[in-house]
């Protein structure tokens, strides 16, 4: 069983209004309901957690006599479970609805089988119509219940000796301004951008996406994390966002807070003592390394100890992309060992977050 040519116009059609929805807790989701002629009778997305689901939202919009023998096209399997709002899939069935042609199965092990609960009340169910476009619209909230916690990119800048500042301190700029505003491309994607207290007293950035002067349309809320204390005139408390405040090295902990945020991807930026950290505790699915034609020796290291002790514990990489930025390279990398597995992140931090201190940070 396929859907036919008007299904599928109306399932692209779902997946742009689901596009309208909020990231975050809930995944971005569209609905579309067809007469049984074909016909649209009403469209629906979901607008955060806590709200009407995407199909209860077009539902609600007909009468029952509309919604008898009608089609319910929805980007993700409706949902099988109840929660702040009841089954999605009971809905379609108490509406009367004949049939539901959906793009993704529900990951979860409790709000999935909503395909199977509409299958046995009768109603026609087809799966997977354009079900690459709308894993691609949820990605990320994919990866979050993969993994139990947000996406992390861990960023960092050295010198071709692996150094991340000159002996006194000083790092801006190691790069050149196309690897810098490679690095706002990519703040301007993520969630939330980290750092630890230390940068934030050594370096006061804003941490804000920008091209140029001019902020990014998007803005990554910004998390510092370490116990002491952010100045009341520091940059990042003028940031369009209010900043988020971790005074605790329990870098799980802090994961699992912006979790429950609706946080999907974070991107640290925090110096050697936070990436390491991030690093030590097997918290980073990405790494993004700014290597820079420069030398300049010297005790700041790139990373600290990330829990090597020896050649065999090395934790090996697996590069997705070299790419040139003028005259630095980025290497683009994820952990060997993270391919098709699911990180616990069960590990803490580092003793001392307050040292940290790096490039980019600004």
């Amino acid at each position: 069983m396929t859907a036919t040519a008007v299904e599928r116009a109306a399932m692209t059609h779902a997946l742009e209004i689901a596009r309208r929805g909020p990231r975050g807790l809930n995944p971005q989701v569209g609905a579309v309901i067809l007469s049984p002629s074909g016909d649209l009778l009403a469209e629906g997305w979901h607008r955060g957690a806590g709200t009407s689901h995407a199909e209860v939202d077009a539902l609600s919009k007909l009468t029952p006599e509309q919604l008898r023998g009608a089609t319910a096209v929805v980007t993700l399997e409706p949902c099988n479970h109840t929660g702040r709002t009841g089954p999605c899939a009971q809905a379609l069935i108490d509406a009367g609805v004949r049939r539901v042609i959906y793009a993704l199965d529900d990951p979860g092990a409790v709000s999935g089988g909503g395909a199977e609960r509409m299958r046995a009340a009768g109603v026609d169910v087809v799966a997977g119509e354009q079900a690459e476009a709308a894993r691609a619209l949820i990605d990320d909230w994919l990866t979050v219940q993969r993994l139990g916690r947000p996406h992390v990119t861990v960023k960092w800048a050295q010198s071709l000796d692996g150094r991340a500042a000159a002996a006194d301190g000083s790092s801006q700029w190691i790069t050149g301004p196309a690897a810098r505003a490679d690095v706002h491309r990519r703040r301007a994607v993520a969630d939330a951008i980290v750092v630890g207290t230390g940068t934030v007293l050594a370096d006061d950035p804003a941490l804000t996406a920008r091209d140029g002067h001019a902020l990014l349309p998007h803005q990554p809320v910004p998390v510092v994390i370490g116990v002491r204390e952010t100045p009341a005139d520091a940059a990042v408390r003028r940031h369009p966002h209010e900043p988020l405040f971790y005074a605790e090295h329990d870098l799980a902990a802090v994961l699992a807070d912006l979790r429950d945020r609706g946080i999907q991807r974070v991107f640290v930026e925090g110096g050697p003592t936070l990436a390491s950290a991030f690093l030590a505790a097997g918290l980073a699915d990405e790494v993004l390394a700014y290597l820079a034609p420069v030398l300049i020796g010297g005790p700041k290291l790139a990373l600290t100890d990330i829990g090597v002790p020896s050649i065999g514990d090395a934790r090996r990489l697996v590069v997705d992309e070299w790419l040139p930025l003028g005259a630095d390279l980025l290497v683009l990398a994820h952990p060997a060992d993270a391919e098709g597995t699911t990180s616990t992140g069960a590990a803490a931090a580092p003793a001392d977050l307050n040292t940290s201190r790096n490039e980019g940070a600004a």
